[in-house]
């Protein structure tokens, strides 16, 4: 365990534990990844854990052996361990201990945040890999081609880590280099596979964006608060290393002097501020914008719901939800959401944006109902249909009354779903009725 301290840290400072890769060590990580400069401008703790050949022969750590990658024992228990010791030594805060690491060390980042979700409230995983791949597969394999499972498995697998645990699951930021040959570019999907279903969100990123000065493809996964749960980084042109951007102006560190440091994005000065160590970082900290309020339906029709609220100071433009779902981004309020079903109820909430793109929370949710009726439907076969008066029977066939849509030969045999709207004129609504 070494320690960087700044030469001014505030009180209960944060703490990043930081995992070098493999034929590294501590010190060649410290001075290479940018992370003591940061840690200097933005006043926290850093812990560089070190692996020797002693226990690797390539002094990767052991993120594939079972002794090292459990709760309460091996690799995984020694770095927990520092925690403790920096929590008493240091005095840092234990609500903000983060960990970051690259390749080996990104791995052994997925082994502790999924067996110590208690201790690390967020991570970055740096061309790393998922937790326990190796349940059913050998570490190379995982590596390259890499291994593809469902969202579901993958999570799976992290609970089993710590089955007593029910949550909040850390907050987790992948990076990877598009040309990595080593640890395939497969293994960032399958991580955000892992972590986005472990918190409950879809695999389809909210936002997506451009960042740094190569254009890195930046996907975010909100939390239903707004924060960013999870996020993918896709480095381009660069292969197996951490991203760094060597100089010292806003956005840059690092050097590219040892192997597996590749000039491209500052990688840490990202990584820094999704833990919320930055006053503009996504994290939880300081900086965010608040979160609207007063948002209220002011007109409501058969189709359409027109919403506002209060202007937030700083807003460069705002997120609305629609159930859960991103529907528009409007400049200011107010928002006229369209092409809703008649007599149908919708929960809103809305959310502002910085000028970086940066959400902060969002705002109390309201639930609106549309004017008019609801779509009346019926699922039933043909002959049912003719009977009750919704279809007409001619040579042979059923037709929906008022759309005349062929329903296919009239008999109990086949079976359909029909949509009344307006009154008296059906339509095949077999795909879903609204």
């Amino acid at each position: 365990m070494y320690v960087y301290r700044p030469a001014s840290l505030p009180a209960d400072p944060p703490l990043v534990v930081a995992l070098h890769g493999c034929t590294q060590n501590a010190q060649v990580y410290a001075d290479n990844s940018g992370l003591p400069e940061l840690a200097d401008r933005r006043g926290f703790l850093l812990v560089f854990a070190e692996t020797t050949s002693g226990n690797n022969i390539s002094q990767c750590f052991n993120w594939f052996q079972a002794t090292d990658n459990v709760r309460g024992q091996g690799e995984a228990a020694s770095i927990r361990q520092m925690v403790t010791h920096a929590v008493s030594a240091y005095g840092t805060d234990p609500a903000r201990t983060y960990v970051t690491g690259l390749s080996a060390g990104g791995a052994m980042t997925s082994v502790v945040l999924a067996t110590y979700p208690d201790v690390f409230a967020a991570g970055a995983v740096v061309a790393g890999l998922p937790y326990d791949c190796t349940k059913d597969t050998a570490a190379l394999g995982c590596m390259n081609p890499g291994v593809d499972r469902s969202p579901a498995v993958w999570a799976q697998r992290v609970r089993d880590a710590y089955p007593s645990w029910a949550g909040p699951w850390p907050r987790l930021a992948v990076w990877h280099g598009d040309q990595d040959t080593k640890v395939v570019p497969r293994n960032a999907d399958e991580l955000r596979d892992q972590w986005t279903a472990l918190h409950g969100l879809s695999q389809t990123p909210d936002r997506t964006t451009s960042i740094g000065p190569n254009a890195t493809r930046h996907e975010e996964f909100l939390a239903p608060d707004g924060t960013v749960a999870v996020e993918v980084n896709r480095v381009p042109g660069i292969g197996h290393g951490t991203p760094v951007d060597p100089g010292t102006g806003p956005g840059q560190c690092g050097r590219t002097g040892t192997a597996h440091f590749i000039a491209s994005i500052c990688s840490s000065d990202w990584i820094t501020r999704f833990f919320g160590l930055d006053a503009t970082g996504p994290g939880p900290g300081p900086g965010r914008l608040p979160a609207p309020t007063g948002l209220a339906p002011t007109g409501v029709g058969d189709t359409s719901v027109t919403l506002s609220w209060n202007p937030v100071a700083g807003a460069a433009d705002y997120v609305l939800y629609r159930d859960g779902t991103q529907v528009a981004t409007p400049a200011a309020p107010p928002y006229t959401d369209t092409g809703l079903a008649a007599g149908t109820s919708h929960t809103y909430t809305v959310g502002a944006r910085d000028t970086a793109g940066v959400q902060g929370a969002r705002s109390d949710a309201v639930t609106v109902r549309t004017t008019g009726a609801a779509a009346a439907c019926w699922t039933a076969d043909n002959y049912q249909h003719v009977q009750a008066g919704r279809a007409t029977a001619s040579g042979g066939y059923a037709y929906a009354k008022g759309s005349n849509q062929n329903m296919g030969l009239y008999n109990v045999f086949t079976t359909h779903t029909l949509k009344e709207s307006p009154a008296g004129y059906f339509v095949i609504a077999d795909a879903g009725c609204s």
